[in-house]
């Protein structure tokens, strides 16, 4: 397991939780108090902070963590930088724009690309310039994958057009209703008329699916 044998576990930009291990000792760090809310019952206590200014002393973890949150800091190379003080391992799952950017969806909502949290998000190649990386491993995402991050419905367009997913996808949630609409309006227009099939239909058969998303692993 990426997280090694420690028991001390900072998760930063936690969220709300739905990514924390479970048998450890975990203290998340999430500056979002609408999000620290809706933590559910049995996870681990919760700081308001942000990535960049850790309030915690140097070596307090045995693992620092961090999962899709990185293309939302403000100064990633100050927040890479303080996972790295408060603990000897980092383990970091993000995705790697130069696969991400060529996912079908984006032309649906091309203007997502613009938005500030997809300005130059890191890869792992940028990591490695602050961090000691020492592995780096692709994570396939499966055709029935739950969670509702980006891409997570390679193979099912259709939970595209739903509204609770698209505000659960920050690269969604974050465009202005109209364009939001009008991209859903095209997508909707294609499965209809079965172009989408035609050109991506061969991706609802396969089993799981490499979409861009990278496990990183560095050690001090």
């Amino acid at each position: 397991m990426a997280l090694g044998g420690g028991e001390r576990v900072i998760n930063v930009g936690a969220g709300t939780g739905n990514y924390e291990p479970r048998d450890r000792r975990v203290v998340a760090v999430e500056p979002s108090s609408k999000m620290i809310s809706k933590r559910p019952p049995g996870t681990g206590p919760a700081v308001r902070a942000v990535a960049e200014a850790l309030p915690f002393r140097a070596g307090s973890f045995d693992v620092a963590m961090a999962t899709l949150t990185l293309h939302h800091w403000q100064d990633r190379r100050q927040g890479l930088t303080e996972m790295r003080r408060v603990a000897p391992r980092q383990v970091i799952f993000l995705f790697d724009p130069t696969e991400t950017y060529r996912f079908w969806a984006i032309e649906y909502w091309p203007t997502a690309l613009s938005l500030p949290s997809e300005q130059d998000p890191p890869t792992p190649k940028d990591l490695a310039q602050i961090l000691n990386v020492i592995d780096v491993q692709p994570v396939a995402i499966p055709i029935d994958c739950h969670d509702g991050f980006g891409t997570a419905f390679w193979g099912r367009p259709e939970a595209y057009l739903d509204p609770h997913v698209q505000q659960g996808m920050s690269w969604l949630a974050q465009l202005p209703s109209s364009e939001l609409s009008e991209g859903a309006a095209r997508l909707e227009a294609d499965l209809r008329s079965g172009d989408w099939d035609r050109r991506y239909g061969h991706l609802r058969d396969l089993p799981e699916l490499d979409v861009g998303y990278r496990l990183v692993v560095a050690d001090s």
